[in-house]
């Protein structure tokens, strides 16, 4: 340990306060600027990047915290030189990959309201608005969707929502709420009778959850999908795995079902999954964290038609919802499930509020004690953009899909492997032997990736290759759609020629 002489000598008793109103007017401006230009620039930079595995503690000259303080420009012009080479540009509008991260002026200046606000909303009294500001968001949401009023808090039957951080906590906390109402049901000493059901097309946050919550592997029953059937859920299986189970003296307890799946966008029958697993006692999980945005369009909306049927559901705003990570939307029919298994109150967060039973407090719906104010940035996009704008900029992405989808079907070359829905298309090189198309579409993705011009990302269903384009991008325009066919075009003629 140094003296304590030397450690006195390191103070400055002048210390500037960190958070001096005018001061961060100043510097805000000047990151405001910053963000500003990146975005303007934004196509110049390769939308993947390329710097190599550890680049960063390479570059960077120092090895340790700076001493003293240091610029903001210096600050910045380390970001343009150190960060800015190691990011793969989620917000470029020619990024096709994954599903798409949409942000928007009005997602982020939301943002940065809400963190400016800098609460900690676990309960009602921590403050007041971050609570009503999310029900009152979320039933707005479910109003767009066309939910039932039973999802809702202004239907008054015990329902409601609530911002989760991702689908990854929305399936973990009601996986916990059916596992624990289930328990309660039957003893708990038969945890390793219960069985949870989805298909192979299932998010893995499901098993990920499942292994959180405690279940074994062996209880998860993946049930297999075809492309006849357009890699959705099959009733018919679904039914049989169930019956299965109840025989060998299993107990069917959840089912996740999904309205767009990653690898292809397929849809789960939803009506007909919720009439078996009414049958059986099985509470159904909705995972529409990507498509579910696309409901609030009314030409989509059938794709939801038996939600009335579920016991809770979720997508993501901030993949298509143009409001930045983190903002997964959960709504359950009855909260009190959620409550009873997640609710925790020390003495130090007891309050008049609280008891009065007239409150929400949040921190019961959720694994984590703390949470952002994410509705702040929800709110102010609903409000700047309008219903009927959110429509028109979602309708405009599905529009491009198609565009690139017509593209796809007009070259002999290629095929649309499965139906197109939503802004997904997967296609691919058509070839006579699967494995060696599988090989030269991989070939054809990565020479197209390796341009830096675009980034498509990969899935592989019933031993197919696929490349997958998703449109979404919030700058994305139909010029970078027919930008990245041609580019498309370009790498297959090449990769052909070796064939």
């Amino acid at each position: 340990m140094g003296s304590i002489n030397n450690e006195i000598a390191d103070i400055d008793f002048n210390v500037v306060n960190p958070l001096d109103p005018e001061e961060f007017r100043i510097q805000a401006h000047k990151v405001v600027d910053f963000i500003a230009d990146y975005y303007k620039r934004i196509e110049q930079f390769p939308v993947v990047s390329q710097v190599v595995p550890g680049y960063l503690q390479k570059s960077i000259p120092q090895d340790s915290v700076p001493n003293s303080p240091e610029s903001l420009e210096s600050i910045l012009q380390d970001v343009r030189r150190y960060v800015v080479p190691g990011i793969t540009h989620w917000q470029s509008p020619n990024f096709f990959a994954y599903f798409p991260a949409s942000n928007s002026t009005a997602g982020l200046l939301g943002e940065m309201l809400g963190t400016a606000f800098n609460v900690v909303g676990f309960n009602w009294l921590s403050s007041p608005a971050v609570t009503e500001l999310e029900m009152l968001v979320l039933d707005w949401f479910g109003e767009m969707l066309n939910l039932p009023k039973a999802f809702m808090f202004s239907g008054g039957c015990g329902g409601g929502g609530v911002l989760q951080g991702t689908t990854c906590e929305a399936i973990l906390c009601t996986l916990v709420a059916a596992r624990d109402m289930k328990l309660k049901e039957i003893g708990r000493e038969k945890m390793s009778k219960l069985v949870v059901y989805g298909s192979d097309q299932t998010h893995m946050s499901l098993q990920k959850a499942l292994q959180v919550a405690g279940f074994s592997l062996e209880n998860f029953r993946v049930i297999k999908t075809t492309k006849s059937e357009s890699f959705g859920l099959s009733p018919t299986s679904l039914k049989m795995a169930i019956q299965s189970d109840i025989q060998k003296g299993f107990v069917p307890l959840y089912l996740c079902a999904t309205i767009g799946t990653t690898s292809t966008n397929a849809v789960d029958p939803l009506d007909s999954l919720c009439d078996i697993a009414q049958q059986n006692g099985i509470w159904v999980h909705v995972d529409a964290a990507y498509a579910g945005s696309a409901c609030i369009c009314p030409e989509f909306r059938h794709f939801m038609n038996g939600i009335e049927k579920a016991n809770s559901f979720s997508l993501n705003a901030h993949k298509w919802f143009f409001s930045a990570p983190d903002c997964c939307c959960l709504w359950l029919k009855d909260s009190s499930a959620l409550r009873n298994s997640l609710s925790v109150n020390p003495t130090y967060l007891k309050n008049r509020a609280t008891d009065s039973g007239e409150v929400v407090d949040y921190k019961d719906w959720q694994i984590t004690l703390s949470r952002r104010f994410r509705a702040m940035k929800l709110w102010v996009v609903m409000k700047s953009y309008g219903v009927a704008n959110l429509r028109k900029f979602l309708r405009s992405h599905v529009k491009m899909a198609k565009i690139f989808e017509g593209l796809v079907e007009r070259d002999e070359r290629f095929e649309v492997a499965v139906p197109r829905n939503f802004g997904l298309v997967c296609f691919r090189l058509s070839l006579d032997e699967d494995q060696k198309s599988n090989m030269i579409n991989l070939k054809l993705l990565e020479g197209i990736n390796k341009t830096g011009r675009v980034y498509m990302t990969h899935a592989v269903v019933e031993g197919m290759y696929l490349i997958r384009f998703a449109v979404g991008g919030t700058m994305t325009e139909e010029r970078h759609v027919v930008m990245a066919w041609k580019l498309v075009q370009e790498v297959a003629e090449k990769v052909l020629e070796g064939v």
